[in-house]
């Protein structure tokens, strides 16, 4: 199954910094999303991290090898982070959230810590495949809400992030890919933003214009955050 995809990366309009980044190669069928956190200096250290040990993995044709692969390197990534935090940063958190998206065939995989998202279009269908690491949604997991009060509740808290702690766990999903299928990969300074409606609309065209069209209805409105974002489409 061939891919094409575009992707792009914005301080916002409030921000004097981009703490994000992205990784993006149709070729290698690998995508992800990193919003860096820490101050100055310390959140664009963080993402830039996840992206070059991204760009520099040798990755196979075996789905499960891939897997594995960027699971250890984002362990690797979570300790350097952490030593770089004490040696660099006067012990203050470096980290950063990430959604990284693997397709092999008609199998893809997401893995994720934080709450930078990945969405698939299929049809007129757009389904949400992570699920956010915050407060609310932990909640929601233990039955201490409903999803209704879920929706109403919005937090910026994070309960998971890449150098966030000691131990770094990961959330894996796998799901089926057909072709035509539309990927999104993005931080929470676009869906924070912009309307689902208009997320919806925007994916209905091809990539580059989907991205185009996110980023200038993202930047029209407050773009109080770095935004960052990935489209995918695997090819009819």
């Amino acid at each position: 199954m061939d891919w094409s995809s575009a992707s792009d990366s914005h301080r916002g309009n409030r921000r004097t910094r981009n703490e994000d980044a992205v990784f993006a190669s149709s070729h290698l069928g690998l995508w992800a999303v990193a919003d860096g956190m820490g101050g100055h200096k310390a959140g664009d250290y963080a993402s830039e991290t996840i992206a070059q040990m991204l760009a520099d993995l040798n990755l196979s044709q075996d789905l499960s090898e891939c897997v594995d692969l960027v699971e250890d390197g984002m362990l690797e990534v979570n300790d350097h982070l952490r030593r770089h935090a004490r040696t660099q940063c006067d012990g203050n958190t470096v980290g950063s959230t990430v959604v990284v998206l693997i397709v092999r065939g008609e199998t893809g995989v997401a893995l994720w810590a934080g709450d930078s998202r990945l969405y698939r279009m299929r049809g007129r269908l757009m389904s949400q495949i992570t699920r956010d690491h915050n407060p609310v949604s932990d909640l929601l997991d233990s039955g201490g809400i409903t999803e209704d009060e879920a929706l109403n509740t919005d937090t910026h808290i994070i309960t998971r992030a890449v150098g966030g702690q000691r131990d770094l766990h990961l959330d894996v999903a796998v799901f089926d890919v057909q072709p035509g299928d539309t990927m999104l990969l993005c931080t929470d300074g676009l869906y924070r933003e912009i309307e689902p409606q208009s997320i919806y609309e925007a994916l209905q065209h091809d990539v580059d214009k989907a991205v185009t069209l996110l980023m200038r209805d993202c930047l029209q409105g407050p773009a109080r955050d770095n935004v960052s974002l990935v489209v995918a489409r695997a090819e009819h």
